[in-house]
């Protein structure tokens, strides 16, 4: 496969990020509004950048400490390679949170100057496509530039390649410079989950305890001073967390395959420099038209003329985007892997050039239809999500019975999917088809993400909306939007699970390929009893870790209504005379926040490290395998069970069930089941995915540190 096409791939992603600073100044250049709504949304943006200025100082002294260990250590570069992928991560966050909370406001606007639904989708599209489109453009970038500049090779050192020549810690330099920028993109992603769904869930539940339940008041009415904190919320985890997120799943995906590409050539050195090239370029190849792909389906929808069914508008972006992405990949494989069949058939090739493609066809069919089922399970327009809001009638105890009973339901259907489609790409092209079939699945996530950043652009165009005494119809069409926005967002993390699951697999698979660098390493026994033990601390580890977040937001949540409460108590501000503080609650939570995010990504980080020093690299295969598959249902059921709760309430909110609309007792028990599964769909459900996803890339890219040091100790 020819050098060039990599370049293509380069001028593809400088096209995607024109079209973003196209759509950016676009943005800019709408009108806001009144002036009040101009006075909110700046106050949201103002505290949006506090709080992701204040975490990436914090967290940029977490990713100085680890580069330099990575550099002085494992490899040279590695530490760079690490940077650079917490920078694209980060350019990303604060990228897609700006356009968002430029977007809101215009949102709104323009509900309430055409009062078209077709005219207000266009502009929250447009913003969450500078969210999407950046996502693949910059993960691909930094990838690019790691493969052109310091090329693929599979040669290990003899001795360390860190700065400090550690014999030891001898390792590959092209396998470290890939994963450790993956590891930089993760490391962004976990601390931006944990933090922004703290910060945002706190805010949200803060602020329906204060208004919906304890004072009867409109939902996101700006007397409550808390609503200030939840709008920005959505920003700081719904777009920035989603996107660093995806980004990370992204990059993991790409960097998997190049890896078991290496660990390829490295086992069967017959099949030739030009196989091998073509094998680690085609995951970069596909990546780059899958990209194509996605600015083609979202400029057509954003130019077409819409009708007044969101749904059906951002779904056929997802298929022309879908459309493309195989198109692209199979010509690609063809290009790739024609006329090579000895070298195929030697690496487990089952069906010639068209392996790897229908692998990723695989991937892309398997994205597609978890959506579809997360929307079955999630949306108003379908039974679950309104026999729960049935329910309600009957009390809050039969809504989150009910609520739970469609979340575990869930799982199942999904799971299968990913089995089906893992257990195939395995029978067709082996290690390097799981791998390509993540990154199928992956390969047009830029449309994945602007849709799901459609969702919270359109929940805060609502909440100003309310916040701002618009007229009741456009919250109309806000309320419509923000439902459809909630159902993509839905879409979207069963999305970020369906793929951290591909991805995941892929990256056990590439830590498993590094025991063929080591002579006295076996591959480890499933019934070993050091991979079992691994597999049950790694299933607990998943328990403990959703039980520690879910702590956090409550504890949070608690903190911010109480001083909530207080405001609330003022007379003036009840009746509307005067402005909360709002400032005061922004300050809470961003504190609260940021003083709760360490532990739980500090966990993702070392477990693999500590537990493999002590108990050797065979018990991290089993802490990985533990954790993947508690997480994967738990993380579904998380997601779904939460957006059905949330989809429930709005559907009683719109008059779906006849004389128990807001302010009944119906309602009252749907915003509890409301409450609970934000904690659910926003905070623990979101983290799990990337903690099994950094744990992998953790273990992958220290695998010689843990078996030197596990080597030193020598327990097992």
């Amino acid at each position: 496969m020819n050098q060039v096409w990599l370049y293509i791939v380069f001028a593809i992603c400088f096209i995607a990020l024109l079209f973003v600073l196209f759509n950016y100044v676009r943005i800019l250049k709408m009108p806001e509004g009144n002036e009040k709504m101009v006075k909110m949304s700046g106050i949201i943006r103002d505290g949006a950048n506090v709080f992701i200025k204040k975490e990436f100082t914090t967290i940029a002294i977490v990713i100085g400490i680890v580069a330099i260990l990575l550099s002085l250590f494992i490899e040279k570069w590695g530490g760079v390679t690490y940077i650079l992928g917490a920078f694209m991560s980060t350019i990303v966050c604060v990228l897609g949170m700006k356009s968002a909370t430029y977007a809101n406001v215009r949102t709104a606007n323009k509900a309430k100057e055409s009062m078209s639904i077709g005219k207000t989708v266009k502009v929250a599209l447009t913003g969450g496509s500078i969210s999407g489109l950046s996502v693949q453009a910059l993960g691909l970038l930094g990838l690019l530039l790691i493969v052109v500049i310091s090329g693929v090779a599979t040669t290990d050192q003899s001795t360390g390649s860190g700065l400090l020549n550690i014999a030891a810690l001898k390792t590959n330099a092209s396998i470290m410079r890939i994963t450790t920028y993956s590891l930089g993109c993760s490391t962004v992603a976990m601390f931006n989950r944990v933090a922004g769904g703290n910060y945002t869930k706190a805010a949200d539940i803060s602020a329906d305890i204060l208004g919906k339940i304890r004072n009867d008041l409109p939902e996101d009415d700006s007397r409550v001073p808390n609503v200030i904190a939840d709008f920005i919320g959505d920003n700081v985890n719904d777009i920035a967390g989603n996107c660093s997120d995806l980004l990370e799943s992204f990059v993991a995906t790409m960097s998997a395959s190049i890896v078991v590409a290496i660990s390829l050539m490295a086992k069967f050195p017959e099949i030739g420099e030009a196989f091998f090239k073509s094998t680690y370029m085609y995951p970069v190849v596909v990546a780059g038209g899958g990209l194509f792909g996605c600015i083609i389906g979202l400029l057509f929808v954003t130019v077409k003329k819409m009708g007044n069914n969101p749904s059906k508008e951002l779904d056929l972006a997802t298929y022309i985007s879908a459309f493309f992405a195989i198109a692209f990949s199979g010509i690609i494989s063809y290009v790739a892997f024609h006329g090579q069949s000895e070298q195929m058939q030697l690496i487990g090739f089952k069906i010639g050039w068209a392996s790897p493609w229908v692998c990723a066809i695989l991937g892309i069919i398997s994205g597609v239809a978890i959506g579809m089922i997360t929307e079955y399970y999630t949306s108003s327009d379908y039974k679950p999500t309104r026999t729960i809001a049935e329910y309600a009638l009957e009390g809050e105890a039969f809504v989150v019975t009910k609520g739970d009973a469609v979340g575990s339901k869930s799982c199942m259907f999904p799971i299968l999917i990913i089995g089906a489609s893992l257990l195939i790409s395995g029978l067709v092209s082996g290690t390097y088809g799981i791998a390509i079939s993540a990154l199928g699945m992956l390969s047009f996530v830029a449309t994945t993400v602007s849709i799901d950043a459609f969702g919270p652009i359109a929940d805060n165009a609502g909440g100003l909306a309310e916040s701002c005494h618009l007229d009741p119809d456009v919250r109309v069409i806000t309320d419509k939007l923000d439902s459809v926005g909630n159902t993509t967002a839905a879409i979207g993390k069963g999305f970020a699970i369906g793929s951290a699951a591909f991805a995941t697999v892929s990256l056990i698979v590439a830590y498993v390929g590094n025991y063929d660098a080591f002579a006295e390493l076996n591959v480890p026994a499933i019934s070993s009893f050091v991979v079992i033990a691994g597999c049950i601390i790694g299933g607990a580890l998943i328990e403990f870790f959703s039980a520690l977040l879910t702590d956090n937001t409550i504890q949070s949540a608690k903190e911010l209504a109480d001083v909530g409460d207080k405001q609330l108590s003022d007379p003036a501000i009840l009746a509307g005379e005067k402005d909360p503080d709002y400032n005061q609650l922004v300050k809470l939570a961003t504190s609260s926040a940021l003083k709760r995010m360490l532990l739980p990504s500090i966990i993702a980080l070392l477990v693999p490290l500590v537990g493999g020093a002590i108990f050797g690299v065979d018990f991290v295969v089993g802490v990985l395998l533990g954790a993947t598959v508690v997480a994967i249902p738990r993380a579904i059921f998380m997601g779904n069970s939460g957006g059905a709760f949330d989809n429930a309430k709005k559907y009683i909110e719109s008059g779906g069930i006849p004389g128990h609309g807001k302010g009944t007792a119906a309602h009252k028990a749907a915003v509890t089941g409301d409450t609970i599964g934000d904690t659910r769909k926003d905070v623990v459900g979101v983290a799990l995915d990337i903690f099994i996803k950094m744990m992998s890339t953790v273990a992958t890219t220290l695998f010689v540190v843990i078996h030197a040091l596990n080597s030193i100790i020598g327990i097992l």
